[in-house]
Formats: structure tokens, sequence, C-alpha cells
């Protein structure tokens, strides 16, 4: 494999790190309503367990509520049901066609359960990148014992190590902020 696309090819895999790790985060709710809250959230529908947004809108018309309007009337139950069973510590209400998710204001406890786990979901994402570049780095090895010179093959790693260093730099960056968020009143 050539240098560059070893090198294009980390870049891309570090990214898709990032980029999980990011949309970890999103799942986690800072006391703001997001539609990613229910991302997870399943729900049995039609004989088969669907996702939330294979049968509804959901939107957030204010900071406290999530509104989930489903295509079809007659599965909002299973709606409810499917946002209960997921153990969001959220209790939809049926009112008329629609479902609102009011959003709990965070304790403060919970608060640091939330930075801790946001902690640890920044860290698989660093463990991660790390991996990319030792993926990279043995690459590299292979292709300087294929015959690549050796100021090109010490080049090459200072590339990889800058690149995961901005990376690792922007999901602290991201948790910075997470925790930021989490911190908020």
């Amino acid at each position: 494999m050539e240098p560059k696309d070893i090198l294009k090819s980390m870049n891309a895999d570090m990214k898709k790190a990032v980029d999980h790790t990011l949309h970890e985060f999103s799942s986690l709710h800072t006391g703001k309503a997001t539609p990613a809250m229910l991302d997870g959230v399943r729900v049995h529908a039609y004989g088969s367990t669907v996702t939330l947004k294979e049968v509804a809108a959901v939107t957030t018309p204010d900071a406290r509520t999530i509104m989930v309007q489903p295509w079809d009337k007659s599965v909002i139950k299973d709606v409810e049901k499917g946002i209960q069973e997921a153990n969001l510590g959220l209790n939809p209400i049926i009112d008329g066609g629609i479902l609102r998710v009011p959003v709990p204001e965070l304790t403060g406890q919970r608060r640091q359960e939330l930075a801790k786990t946001a902690g640890g979901m920044a860290e698989d994402g660093r463990v991660r990148v790390r991996q990319v570049r030792r993926d990279a780095l043995d690459l590299l090895k292979a292709a300087k014992n294929d015959g690549l010179p050796e100021d090109d093959f010490k080049r090459f790693e200072k590339e990889v190590q800058k690149a995961h260093d901005d990376y690792i730099a922007e999901v602290n960056e991201h948790l910075a902020h997470k925790e930021t968020d989490l911190k908020k009143v």
C-alpha cells in the first residue's frame, strides 16, 4: 500500500472515530430537549420492531419538550410504550394525535454522572484514534521494509502523529463543550 493511501485511509478512519464519539455525546441530554435523545428508541409496530424515526416525526417545540407525531395515529400507544421501555427517564404524554415528552430538569448528581459518562465516551473515541494511528504506523513500517526510504518514513510518521494529535484535541474540545453544557443550570 502506498504511503499516501495509508494516510488517506488513516484520516478517514480517525474522522469516523471522532464522528462516532460526537454521535455518542448527542445521546446524553443536558437538560435541553433534542430529537437525538430519542434516536435509540425502538417501537413494536406493524408486527415488527422499527426505529422511532420510521413511524413518527420528532421535533422540539421548546427547550423542555420533545414532540413526537406518529405518521399513523393507530401506533401512538406503541410509540408511547417504546419511549417508556427505552429507559431514558422520560414519560410521554398523549395529547390528541401527538405525544409530548417533557424533559425533566437534571439534578446535580445526575449531571455529575452524565459528565463521567461523557468522559468515558471521549476516552473510547481517543482509544479508537490511537488504534488507527497504530495500524497506520504498522503499514508504514511494512512499506519501509518494502523499500520506502528512511527520510520518507520519518516524514510520514510525523504526519501520522500530527493527525493523531489533531483528532485527539478535537475529541477533547467536544468533551469540554459537553461538560460545560452539563454544568449549566
